[in-house]
This record gives C-alpha cells, structure tokens and sequence, in this order.
C-alpha cells in the first residue's frame, strides 16, 4: 500500500491536549501562544558525584538550564568515547552537532540516563535521571535505532508507550501523538511496512505522547522527505516556543542551521564549542575571512584592494563579481566602499562567505 497522506484540514489539532493526569492539564499543542521560557520543575542542583570533582562554578549552569553535563566523561575499554565534556541546555531548540562518530550518541545517552558517566555529572529537570525517576520522566527520548516492534500497527505502538508512562486517556493521548506528527493513527499496515520517514514519526510519536518537559533526539530528521523535514523542524520550534527543552542532534550541517541559532559542536568525543554559531564564528577571527563582492567593475576594485593591502587575496571571477580574502575583515568593510566610489563604481553587495555552519564545523572538527 502506499503512504496514506494526513487527512485534512489542521496538520496539528486545534484542540488541547488531554490531561495526563486530572490534576495536571496540559497547554494546546498548536496553535502556540507566545510564552516565557520555563525554569526548571525544581531548582537545578548536582547531584551526588559519580567522583570527586570539584564543585561546578558559581555561575554556571545558568540558573534556567534543563539539561546539565558537568564534566562528563564515558569510556569503553581504552576508547574514550567522550571525554571531559560540559554543556548547559536551556528551554528552545539547540542542536548538537558533529560528524559521525564524534560522541554525540554517547553524550545524549547519558543525558538521558540510559548510560552512567565514568566520570562526571548529570542533571535534567534538578536530577539524576539515572537515580531519579521524575527527572527521567520528565524525558522524551527518539533513539537513532528503531527499536519499534514490527509487527504492531502505529497506534499500538504509541499507546503503548502512554501506558508505560501511566498516562489517562490513553486511545486520546496515542492519536493525539500521531496526529502530531502527521502522521494517521488508523493506519492499518503494521510499522515494519512503513517507509523510514514514517518509522521516524512513529519513534516521536512515542516521545512526545507524555509531553515531556525535555526532548532528546537522536538524527530524527534522517529517512525524511524535504517536506517532511520541514513539517518536524516547524513542530521543534513549536515545542520550543512552548517552554520546552528540544535537544537534537545531527551531522547535516543544513539542519542545524534550519533547527536554531544554538548549537552544541562536538568533535573527537571532545566540546569544540557551543553557542550561536554566528558567536562561534567569530572565535576566527584571526583566520583569514572570505567575502564575495557584486559591483560594476570587478577588476579596478580588486586592484585597488590589493594595492592597499587590506586583502591577502583575490579572484575575479566575472566583470561585475570577484571572490576575496582578508586578514582584517573590520579594515575590508571600512575601505570596499570608499575604493568603489573612488572609481564611480556602484557596489551591489558584499556577502560574507565564511558565516555559515559548513565553514565553522570544517574549522572546528578540522583544525583549520
């Protein structure tokens, strides 16, 4: 059978979501009202040490952080999988970032307590989610591997789940889920049928359907379809906005750009760096920068660059276009603009080439 497609009208229901317990209602899940980010359920403290470290500094983590590593480090045998690695995560979407086999699996294993650090600590929502049950529940987790039963129907699939979490409703809550992610609770082909895309959504189906206060996902968008991806990347946004804590990671570099600003880079089992990669960026800046420039007469502009010695190199790579390199970006910026109108010349654009993630991720993981 082919794919059956969402039925129609709203993707995302209009109505709110069923409680998952009476005393404790949970907001719509679309259309998302405008919130504040949410502090976390109890006050976000370490927990008892795996070692002896030493207490983490007083200003760290943030005090609205929901995701806590401290220094953690995970060996298997001589192979040191991560090693001495400390994040803060805080509610909104951050993605974690690196090539295969960097570490990211490991690190967000032990995020979500399914591995004990060999050194080092862990904390989600003010706990030890190897030691704290609340804390733990308070995780959706979509794992890289299926690890979905082949011969049960979707639906089956995600009620299951609700009833492991001890949720009411549980026919509501799985259809909620599924809807969700647009994907048709009464399919009836059983999920070892689907296409990878569709096994994708089922796994964040089962995440979400105890609306955790944190999500974890492990390359969820991979075996999706552009519009597909398009769909998931829009409901982590909604899932952020709304306070929650969205944590994906993956090694495209046009997704992370695509999830958010915030972005965690790990190479080599090791923190390259975090932050906005704008921010990252700029830890380059005394690496030669490339910049790309549209103007009337290419050639004159690129001889008086050269001859002022603001750019250490220079490509003509049309009449109207050249390529550039500078050693001094601030100098480039303040001098492109008096050179062309030295030269009548009108200057359409100056574009960076080097502030995209492709160029921070090959510098990071490269060395260069």
């Amino acid at each position: 059978m082919t794919e059956q497609p969402p039925p129609p009208g709203p993707a995302r229901p209009e109505a709110p979501l069923p409680p998952t317990r009476p005393t404790q209602p949970v907001a719509p899940a679309h259309p998302v009202a405008p919130v504040q980010p949410v502090a976390p359920a109890r006050p976000v403290q370490p927990v008892s040490a795996t070692n002896n470290l030493p207490p983490p500094p007083a200003a760290w983590p943030p005090p609205d952080a929901t995701v806590v590593a401290y220094d953690v480090s995970l060996s298997f045998g001589s192979l040191v999988a991560v090693s001495n690695v400390s994040v803060a995560v805080r509610p909104g979407v951050s993605a974690l970032l690196g090539p295969n086999g960097a570490g990211k699996s490991t690190l967000l294993r032990m995020m979500s307590g399914q591995l004990s650090p060999s050194s080092g600590r862990v904390w989600v929502a003010g706990g030890d989610p190897r030691q704290d049950a609340e804390a733990r529940n308070r995780i959706g987790l979509v794992p890289q591997q299926d690890g979905v039963f082949e011969q049960e129907k979707a639906l089956s699939i995600v009620r299951l789940a609700a009833i492991l979490s001890q949720l009411d409703n549980v026919e509501e809550r799985a259809r909620w889920a599924l809807n969700l992610v647009e994907l048709d609770p009464d399919i009836e082909r059983p999920v070892g049928a689907f296409s990878k895309g569709m096994r994708q959504r089922v796994k964040i189906a089962q995440a979400l359907v105890h609306d955790p206060m944190v999500l974890m996902m492990d390359e969820p968008l991979n075996g999706l379809d552009p519009r597909q991806r398009k769909q998931m990347i829009s409901l982590f946004h909604d899932l952020g906005s709304q306070g929650k804590t969205v944590l994906v990671s993956s090694h495209v570099l046009e997704e992370v750009e695509r999830l958010g600003s915030h972005v965690i880079v790990i190479a080599r089992g090791r923190l390259a760096a975090q932050g906005d990669f704008r921010g990252i960026r700029g830890l380059m800046d005394n690496q030669p920068l490339r910049f790309r420039v549209s103007c009337d007469n290419a050639r004159a502009v690129a001889a008086s660059l050269i001859g002022a010695g603001s750019v250490v190199g220079c490509t003509v790579e049309s009449a109207t276009e050249l390529q550039l390199t500078t050693a001094d970006a601030s100098r480039f910026r303040r001098e492109i603009a008096s050179v062309c109108k030295s030269h009548d010349v009108r200057l359409v654009e100056v574009a960076p080439l080097d502030e995209d993630l492709e160029s921070v991720f090959r510098y990071l993981v490269g060395g260069g």
